[in-house]
């Protein structure tokens, strides 16, 4: 019994924190409150049938944005509190040690389990829209893909109050992540975490790459796509050839961890630049991975609301295919200081250097689509239009950090910091927000309330920019990344001072659009014609929210932003509204992904402790699924009927 009190107390759950002990509670008391209000108002069944076991694209697209969202809140906080520590010199908010472990939660949960939720909620929700599907390729696969990302969440989040949170850097970069300088459990947690969230990323990639190669609506040509289809499938190619080289080092690092190989380890012949290598080779794609779809959005957001087809359409489409393939050579700038030489640095640089061609035709083409047209300011176009000045600054910056020479300089440094939130946050976050707004009738059925919408953007673009931009100047003055505190004569405080007043007031932006939400909920101004914004693209097409089967009919979609000619036209769409229906063939609602990812959590929790035995039986259950699946699961689906059909349009209004 000491034995097990031992082990629960020193080596189980996290102690000693009175933030840790607050976290306990705060977990409980949200699960007792959850549990509670599902029986209370029996919403099992519905949990079940409605949420848990879908397929459907658009639901699921759902769950991964609210996901998204709770990560922001909870890496928001890791950020809050960094900021808090840093306002002043020599606090004690932090120490040394809970100070490595939020700044790598905050990065690992930002990137991995905050942006890539996000945009994969927003192209669930979208992408198979606007191109006329009823579903994705994959049905079945997407919802896997889903619970691997939250299961791998869930995994991630654990390890703040069971078994220790990761504390190497969202990079890990070995050695310092081996077992020798890292002993803890922490780093296991990252290394499952990822392993599993990353395996249904790539299996995202394939899907939306097969969707939109093969199911597009009649007449819709490759040319014709929308611009956020065309960032979707640029994504999904660049997931498929970078993610399985996170997949590799990933493994290859719990194999050094778990089972005692020496892939990077320099004492036994290992190598830990390869991890660098590997890491980024993966890691800059990454980066485009996670503002490409955010382009799209742009794109879409501003050609809407001014009311014009996008400028240079096929320009945009060639720049992001250019980008895509510029971004597999650059990875060695991430590490110019360490030790290559001046040739290899010279080419990753003048390669890093060529991305601001393409990246800044695409920014005219905005400016040219905006030229001479009457912009509606609403919301989601707000965020559009403030992408690109402060995007502007993070790209100028970067091209500042391509210079080998100079990049020895800010090196390591808050400069650095600064380049990648203004690049991240405006051009993925502010994607996402207007994405939000812009997609948000399309999923709900309502218009997110304009003015709280406003306040909240006022209270981001002021915030952010006092945050980060400061960390220009304390960066330039010798401030180096991830030190806890620093000395009160370094001349750093006010800086660091106004740096976390911006902070806080992105968190009070935070709150309000929580506010927006709910209070939308109950007064938003309801969309009953499918088409709020006067739309240009297929999604605007069907009903808010859209059916189940998305279209009752499919029309000719030859031709860019098809739908809006087709309003032009007298009678083309009431034509193409009254075309023969006929029964709608969709696929069924599975069990089986969940449940099969709640194995892929208990294999992880399992190596994470190094108990092989549970991690067996974990595997054991994946690979039961898996031949259940292929033998004994025919998946023929079920027919939708055409009076069905017929009923549901009526209600809509569309019949």
């Amino acid at each position: 019994m000491d034995q097990l009190m031992h082990f629960l107390t020193h080596k189980f759950f996290v102690t000693g924190e009175p933030m840790i002990y607050g976290a306990d509670v705060a977990i409980a008391v949200a699960t007792i409150g959850i549990l509670f209000v599902l029986t209370y108002f029996k919403k099992w069944k519905w949990l079940w049938r409605e949420w848990l076991t879908t397929v459907d694209h658009k639901k699921i697209g759902i769950m991964y944005i609210i996901a998204a969202i709770l990560m922001l809140f909870r890496g928001g906080i890791d950020g809050l509190l960094m900021r808090s520590q840093l306002s002043f010199p020599g606090l004690k908010l932090l120490d040394a040690q809970h100070y490595n472990e939020i700044f790598t939660t905050h990065g690992t949960i930002m990137i991995l389990f905050m942006a890539m939720p996000f945009i994969i909620g927003m192209i669930n929700v979208a992408m198979p829209l606007q191109i006329g599907a009823r579903d994705v390729a994959f049905p079945y696969l997407n919802a896997i893909s889903f619970w691997l990302f939250f299961w791998a969440a869930m995994l991630l989040n654990l390890s703040f109050v069971i078994g220790g949170s990761p504390d190497a850097g969202w990079t890990s970069y070995t050695p310092l992540a081996e077992n020798g300088l890292d002993p803890g459990l922490g780093e296991n947690f990252y290394l499952l975490s990822l392993q599993i969230t990353g395996i249904g990323t790539l299996a995202s990639g394939v899907n939306f790459a097969v969707t939109i190669l093969k199911m597009r609506a009649p007449g819709m040509k490759l040319m014709h796509m929308p611009m956020f289809t065309w960032s979707t499938l640029i994504t999904s190619v660049i997931i498929v050839f970078a993610f399985p080289v996170l997949t590799v080092a990933l493994a290859m690092l719990t194999i050094d961890r778990i089972f005692g190989a020496h892939f990077f380890t320099s004492t036994a012949g290992g190598d830990p630049m390869m991890w660098a290598n590997l890491f980024w080779v993966w890691g800059h794609p990454e980066v485009y991975i996670v503002i490409l779809p955010a382009f799209g959005i742009f794109s879409e957001v501003m050609s809407t609301f001014s009311g014009k087809r996008l400028f240079g359409y096929s320009m945009m489409v060639w720049s992001m295919v250019l980008i895509s393939a510029l971004s597999f050579i650059v990875w060695v700038h991430h590490f110019f200081t360490m030790g290559a030489g001046p040739a290899v640095n010279s080419f990753f640089g003048v390669s890093t250097m060529l991305i601001a061609i393409p990246t800044g035709v695409k920014l005219f083409n905005w400016l040219f689509t905006l030229r001479h047209s009457k912009i509606r300011f609403t919301v989601a176009h707000m965020w559009a239009l403030a992408f690109i000045p402060n995007f502007v600054i993070g790209g100028l910056t970067g091209v500042m950090l391509a210079v080998a020479p100079a990049d020895y300089q800010y090196h390591n440094s808050y400069f650095l910091i600064a380049h990648f939130h203004y690049v991240l946050i405006a051009g993925t976050v502010f994607g996402m927000f207007a994405g939000l707004h812009y997609w948000w009738p399309k999923m709900f059925g309502h218009i997110l309330d304009e003015k709280l919408g406003k306040i909240a953007f006022w209270l981001w673009m002021v915030g952010f920019n006092v945050c980060f931009f400061p960390m220009y100047f304390v960066g330039l003055q010798g401030m180096t990344r991830r030190m806890y505190t620093y000395p009160a004569n370094a001349g750093w405080t006010s800086l660091n001072f106004i740096e976390t007043i911006g902070a806080f007031l992105m968190g009070i932006g935070f709150i309000v659009m929580v506010w927006m939400i709910i209070y939308s909920a109950r007064h938003g101004e309801r969309d009953v014609t499918g088409d709020p914004w006067d739309g240009r693209t297929m999604e605007w097409m069907t009903s808010s929210p859209a059916p189940e089967y998305n279209f009752a009919t499919l029309p000719d979609m030859s031709g860019i932003d098809r739908f809006w000619y087709m309003k032009q036209e007298k009678g083309a769409v009431e034509k193409w509204r009254k075309q023969k229906i006929e029964e709608i063939h969709m696929p069924d609602n599975s069990g089986r992904p969940f449940i099969m990812c709640v194995l892929f959590f208990i294999a992880g929790f399992g190596l994470c402790f190094e108990w092989i035995w549970l991690a067996i039986v974990g595997l054991a259950g994946i690979l039961l699924f898996m031949v259940l699946r292929s033998l004994f699961d025919p998946d023929e689906g079920h027919h939708i009927p055409v009076d069905v059909i017929e009923r549901t349009e009526r209600e809509a209004g569309r019949l």
